[in-house]
């Protein structure tokens, strides 16, 4: 069995993690320090206000006078892959950090969703956001993950996959 743990919106969540009071409020994250840098990331009510991915500062500003937007913190995202790969860790010993906010672990041994459930929590108890998922390979463990609320088990392939619209492809590039 595959598990994957997800952290979405990670660079967001690095960028609100020093003032997590700014939350629940407009905030946007810049994809890059570039002149024309874009929206990369936007909390809820940035969103509910209109802003969008892809948006440049003074579109999403135009759109939202209260949003704060913040560069990209990567020495948090740094500390928060490191959380990551250490509570992965703590799962099984075959591990990969497969991208930022994703790590992709290999179980050998049962009670794979408890353990699982059990690092959700410490990483909510971190306040972190993390998403879980659990299946026979790779690609659909992340598939899982980008889905659960916050973990989710596949053991019929076939049956959860028919249902899904074409378009959540499209959402998990964005993912």
């Amino acid at each position: 069995m595959f598990a994957t743990l997800y952290l979405p919106d990670f660079a967001l969540q690095a960028a609100l993690r020093p003032t997590p009071e700014l939350g629940e409020k407009p905030v946007a994250v810049l994809e890059s320090e570039a002149a024309k840098a874009s929206i990369f990331q936007l909390t809820p009510s940035a969103a509910e206000a209109g802003v969008e991915r892809g948006m440049t500062p003074s579109q999403a500003l135009a759109r939202c006078l209260r949003l704060t937007i913040k560069g990209r913190a990567l020495e948090q995202e740094k500390i928060l892959a490191g959380i990551l790969l250490q509570m992965a860790g703590s799962l099984a010993p075959e591990i990969e950090a497969t991208a930022p906010g994703i790590c992709t672990v290999h179980f050998t041994t049962r009670n794979c969703r408890e353990k699982l459930e059990r690092v959700v929590r410490q990483l909510s108890e971190l306040r972190l956001t993390a998403q879980a998922g659990l299946a026979a390979t790779p690609d659909l463990s992340f598939l899982a993950a980008c889905l659960a609320q916050p973990v989710l088990q596949i053991d019929d392939p076939e049956k959860f996959l028919a249902p899904l619209p074409i378009e959540t492809l499209e959402w998990l590039a964005l993912a």
